[in-house]
């Protein structure tokens, strides 16, 4: 079984989506498209910016989500035909688009929405993340509990066996360090605006979860495993609220990855930009079959 996996915040680079804009007319009009929708020609930035362009929350989400469902458009219902699909954390709406569960305007347009919202979220309240490597899931949690009375300090992505992403507020993370490093881990921060998938995200939450309501989901053409559960969903309305809780939720990737497999896929194709799923899907089964998506 296939299960196609679309890639979150940190794929980006710079000239992303040209070679497909360069050769696919189809292409060209959902480009054209977006930079209707949005109001700013994105391809611009996308195909001439720089890495510092691209890294401004507002462009990197929008610019990811087109460049991967742009990508499953182009390689059509021949190469496009998923048995499941996952994202991680932003990838998650470009999923639901690819998946027929969302229009890609309406999927644009939250995305977007999530942006400018997970921007000014980091411009309120000062806040950080940092990868903890080379620790049992189990062990982080149990430090990041022990300073949780003091310190804003949570688990926001399980991104492989032995790599959890935490987030929190600056001197919660500073703590968190200490403790994790003296236990064995290995901290490395991470050069983000702030505390994705925490309570820093509660304002962004409240306003897209209006926008959420307002958008027409339909039934997906196949299952959505989404991050909050890592269980497989069709319902309409449950994929909805858990996309609501997702933005202060934790991405389990590792989970959602374990239970594809168990669900029986036994190959992963990567849809968008870079190769960084591929990665951890190889950290969490050695021997998966997977590749990038073919156009």
């Amino acid at each position: 079984m296939k299960a196609f996996v679309f890639p979150g915040q940190g794929a980006q680079f710079s000239g992303m989506g040209k070679d497909i804009y360069d050769n696919s007319a189809t292409a060209r009009d959902w480009f054209a498209k977006a930079n209707h929708v949005l109001g700013f020609k994105i391809t611009d930035i996308m195909f001439e910016g720089s890495e510092e362009d691209l890294k401004q929350t507002k462009v990197t989400q929008p610019a990811i989500f087109l460049h991967s469902v742009v990508m499953a458009r182009v390689m059509g219902n021949e190469r496009f035909r998923p048995d499941m699909v996952a994202g991680h954390s932003l990838g998650e709406f470009s999923a639901l688009v690819a998946a027929g569960a969302l229009t890609f305007e309406e999927g644009l347009k939250l995305v977007s929405r999530r942006a400018e919202l997970m921007q000014l979220a980091c411009e309120k309240s000062p806040s950080t993340m940092a990868a903890v490597l080379k620790m049992p899931d189990k062990e982080v949690e149990n430090i990041l509990r022990a300073i949780s009375g003091e310190h804003i300090v949570v688990a926001a992505n399980y991104n492989s066996t032995g790599q959890i992403v935490i987030s929190g507020s600056v001197e919660g993370i500073k703590v968190a360090d200490e403790k994790l490093t003296a236990a064995g881990g290995r901290v490395l921060p991470l050069k983000v605006g702030g505390a994705f998938h925490s309570p820093f995200m509660e304002p962004a939450k409240i306003e897209l979860e209006k926008a959420i309501q307002k958008a027409l989901f339909k039934d997906p053409v196949c299952p959505v495993y989404q991050n909050v559960n890592a269980q497989p969903v069709k319902n309409p309305d449950v994929i909805k609220s858990n996309l609501i809780a997702q933005l202060t939720s934790p991405v389990r990737w590792t989970q959602t990855v374990q239970n594809m497999i168990a669900d029986g896929a036994n190959e992963f194709i990567e849809v968008g930009p870079g190769k960084v799923l591929q990665g951890l899907i190889k950290k969490i089964k050695n021997d998966a079959l997977t590749s990038s998506a073919v156009w």
